[in-house]
């Protein structure tokens, strides 16, 4: 008889990050997320809230409506997400109204996290869905896409000033 083995949670936030590199190409700010339930994949999401013209379009979003579409329920118990980015309050918020059991982030966000770096909603006793939360898996792959997709949205900026100064300098009076 042999055993099935549930992917180990690296391979889970590999896919997290595969759907932060399709954020990147679609201009978007490399952030992914997957849903999982029983060792199985039931939802996947990137950050597109600039090509969707939606500020809810945040990976955790997209990832949890394609999951709650699988299971044909609006809640999600019984269900991890994994996520490249620690979750912001909206996503946090959306999280714990589908009941999410478990997630677990890469990297921290000290900005915006809202899962201990900036508030820890799911530490509030006061509110009614408390899921567990785990941060720093694989924090350097996820933080480091992050800062290379900065860094060259910088030096293009900077580049495009560039270009426009010297149009300017060659410009005939």
């Amino acid at each position: 008889m042999t055993e099935t083995v549930a992917p180990a949670p690296e391979s889970y936030m590999r896919a997290a990050l595969e759907q932060a590199q399709l954020a990147w190409q679609e201009g978007e700010v490399p952030v992914g997320a997957v849903v999982v339930k029983d060792g199985v994949i039931i939802g996947r999401g990137y950050n597109q809230p600039i090509g969707c013209h939606d500020p809810t379009a945040h990976a955790e979003i997209v990832a949890m409506r394609q999951a709650a579409e699988t299971l044909g329920n609006y809640r999600l118990p019984g269900c991890e997400l994994y996520v490249t980015l620690e979750p912001c309050l909206m996503c946090s918020g959306a999280m714990m109204h589908a009941r999410i059991s478990r997630i677990v982030y890469g990297a921290p966000d000290p900005k915006t996290g809202a899962c201990g770096s900036v508030i820890d909603v799911f530490a509030q006793e006061q509110l009614n869905h408390h899921a567990r939360t785990e941060g720093g898996l694989l924090a350097d792959d996820c933080a480091g896409m992050l800062k290379s997709f900065f860094a060259a949205r910088r030096a293009a900026a900077q580049e495009a000033r560039r270009t426009a100064q010297a149009a300017v300098a060659n410009t005939p009076k």
